[in-house]
């Protein structure tokens, strides 16, 4: 308990500037940025697994795009610890925040509208391994290791089976550096809109959040600083048009390859007219015809959401010029 309690103490040590979010997302190699993901206003975790929160995390407003992805085409999900810095000189998250990664998707009528209370089924993970000569868990190989060496990126394929429509995918991270206790796990997950193109019928079998995950679920309630022998991935089986990345392997595809700025930024399709790019701080598109809320996203490099905050905000560059936020 006490070797416990020290390794606790020194992973809360860091956990201030180690908070992430997913908020990028790219298509077969295109970067689309932020346009269709459901960015949350704070990086800071869920800890509740049985709050509504924990299906496309608080705070988080829907953007009007959504982007387009062909069935049997790969998405690449990409997480860093400040909203717009892309920067690989940073973890994608940091503090020893180890533990899987784990992308849901589930079959809704209009992506942009969806409160995310249907059905979802689990099409990737990456999850532990053991390392040789590892004395507990934190030495061993973990999906968020993965995440960190790839620059914040994971390549996650989207079933060749699935049937034409929308989708949303939600990407998630349990650091599970203070799980020894209940209510220590840690969990960031964000909602990508997603229109898909397929000629599949596959309606594959569905949990819900909450309800799939427990805080006693031995995934989520363990003690990661001490030996490990065997780690469950919480929730269902991947789905069998999924995917499960080997922890402790190499970057591939758009994880090692792709590159901010390498090409131009697509613009996805919106639920709503937008109006001609604004003068918002830190540049880039935007409609004007919506409010952000306070603390979230207002402008930014390949933003296409409100430019126009709150009453009582407005629109200041936080990381300029990728990145205003209305405060």
């Amino acid at each position: 308990m006490k070797s416990f309690t020290l390794a606790t103490l020194a992973a809360l040590a860091g956990n201030a500037a180690a908070h992430a979010t997913f908020q990028q997302l790219w298509v077969d190699g295109v970067d689309y940025g932020s346009q269709c993901a459901r960015v949350p206003s704070s990086n800071s975790p869920i800890t509740d697994v049985t709050s509504n929160s924990f299906r496309c995390n608080s705070g988080t407003s829907k953007p009007s795009g959504k982007c387009p992805v062909k069935a049997g085409s790969t998405v690449t999900v990409e997480m860093h610890q400040q909203n717009g810095d892309r920067s690989c000189s940073n973890e994608a998250i940091g503090g020893a925040h180890y533990g899987p990664v784990i992308v849901y998707m589930s079959k809704v009528a209009d992506a942009a509208s969806a409160d995310g209370s249907a059905g979802w089924f689990k099409v990737f993970q990456d999850g532990w391994a053991k390392k040789s000569g590892g004395a507990s868990g934190d030495d061993d190989y973990w999906g968020v290791k993965d995440l960190n060496t790839c620059c914040g990126k994971m390549d996650v394929k989207i079933p060749a089976d699935l049937p034409s429509g929308d989708y949303l995918l939600r990407a998630e991270v349990i650091a599970l550096h203070t799980a020894g206790g209940s209510g220590g796990a840690q969990f960031y997950m964000t909602c990508y809109q997603l229109s898909v193109t397929g000629s599949g019928s596959a309606s594959p079998a569905t949990v819900s959040f909450p309800g799939a995950y427990k805080a006693t679920d031995p995934g989520i309630l363990v003690n990661i600083h001490a030996a490990m022998s065997g780690y469950t991935v919480p929730g269902p089986a991947v789905y069998s048009g999924g995917t499960t990345k080997a922890a402790g392997s190499a970057c591939t595809g758009c994880e090692s390859t792709c590159k901010v700025g390498s090409g131009p930024t697509p613009t996805v399709s919106v639920s709503q007219p937008t109006s001609s790019p604004s003068s918002a701080p830190g540049g880039g598109g935007g409609n004007t015809g919506c409010e952000a809320a306070k603390y979230q996203q207002c402008g930014g490099t390949g933003y296409t959401g409100c430019t126009t905050c709150a009453s009582g905000s407005t629109c200041s560059a936080v990381s300029p010029p990728y990145y205003s936020q209305c405060v």
